[in-house]
């Protein structure tokens, strides 16, 4: 089962066998253009992995969705989230308030949301700002990415942890704990049927985002957890993978391996970008000269912000391995290759 990439007014609810629908949610302005969500039939109901952003398209679309599936929103069992970002998680209430599902999340990504509903959107925007002054970035930068938040997603209502197998009647859905794009990411392995939920963690052509948030942190890696991350995936084998975004294709482990080897190389090249500079540079000059899909200067300021979080990310990984220092007693804080 095997579509390349459309437009989102291409897609349509797709059948892929095995008790399990694919439906497309459409992302209001964002140029990844949907969210696959995916539908398990069960004796007891289906459970849907992921929801998709909260927003009235998007909502229709998983609503009439699963509709052509012969699924009613009101049938819904529960929703297994794969991390808390809000095109993943954002309708998981509204799905809960229509037919009383649980929400399950793992406990990494929970802690995540309870902290940013209690904050509440004054400390969460001024949290960002700060971090956005440390890694270098000016004033107008700052106001420009922080201008608009997303709401948080519903508070889930399970906690999961790696390993755990889903309230799916029927089934065998077990979750694999694979942080790195959040801290709480999960792919589920549908065991009864060799094939994997792979959310934001292994995608058929794109890498997902991997960044460092605050962008100067020394107490994680996330890129240093993606990695492993994906050999724990790559162990699994052969399975069929059903991403959350863009195309079901065969082979995860073999995909698992061109990942790696995109991330290897891009700290090769950062490591010699950092030669090349001969000086100590904040995270904010690092990411203005690596390599994007668009020049630096014309990234929208929200893309700028998400790539300095991927250069500050390769930063911290290069620094574990003893590759850069960040320069003491400066702020905001800058790298250099180690001497």
């Amino acid at each position: 089962m095997k579509s390349r990439r459309r437009p989102y007014s291409e897609q349509r609810p797709i059948d892929t066998g095995g008790g399990v629908w694919s439906v497309p949610v459409p992302i209001p302005g964002n140029p990844l253009g949907y969210t696959l969500v995916y539908a398990i039939e069960s004796p007891a109901g289906p459970v849907l992995v992921d929801a998709g952003w909260n927003h009235p398209e998007a909502w229709q679309a998983l609503r009439d969705g699963l509709a052509a599936a012969g699924i009613d929103v009101r049938e819904v069992r529960g929703v297994v989230v794969t991390h808390f970002h809000p095109d993943h998680a954002g309708l998981a209430g509204r799905v809960r308030e229509e037919s009383g599902a649980w929400i399950a999340m793992h406990e990494a990504d929970l802690a995540l949301v309870k902290l940013i509903r209690d904050a509440g959107d004054g400390v969460h925007r001024a949290f960002q700002a700060d971090m956005l002054r440390r890694a270098g970035a000016g004033v107008v930068e700052v106001e420009e990415v922080t201008a608009e938040q997303p709401r948080p997603p519903a508070l889930p209502d399970l906690a999961l942890r790696d390993g755990d197998l889903i309230d799916l009647p029927g089934r065998r859905l077990r979750t694999v704990w694979t942080p790195g794009h959040t801290p709480g990411h999960v792919c589920l392995h549908l065991e009864d049927a060799g094939r994997l939920f792979t959310g934001d963690h292994v995608l058929p052509a794109i890498t997902p985002h991997i960044g460092v948030y605050p962008y100067d942190r020394t107490d994680v890696d996330p890129l240093g957890d993606f990695l492993e991350s994906l050999e724990k995936v790559a162990d699994l084998g052969e399975l069929e993978a059903l991403p959350a975004h863009e195309w079901i294709f065969q082979d995860t482990a073999a995909r698992v391996t061109e990942i790696r080897t995109h991330h290897e190389d891009r700290l090769v090249r950062l490591a010699a970008l950092l030669a090349e500079a001969g000086e100590p540079l904040t995270i904010w000059e690092t990411a203005g000269r690596m390599t994007w899909n668009r020049p630096w200067e014309e990234l929208p300021a929200v893309l700028r912000g998400m790539a300095a979080g991927e250069a500050a990310a390769h930063l911290r990984t290069l620094e574990v391995r003893g590759v850069v220092r960040r320069t003491p007693g400066m702020d905001p804080v800058r790298f250099a290759l180690h001497s």
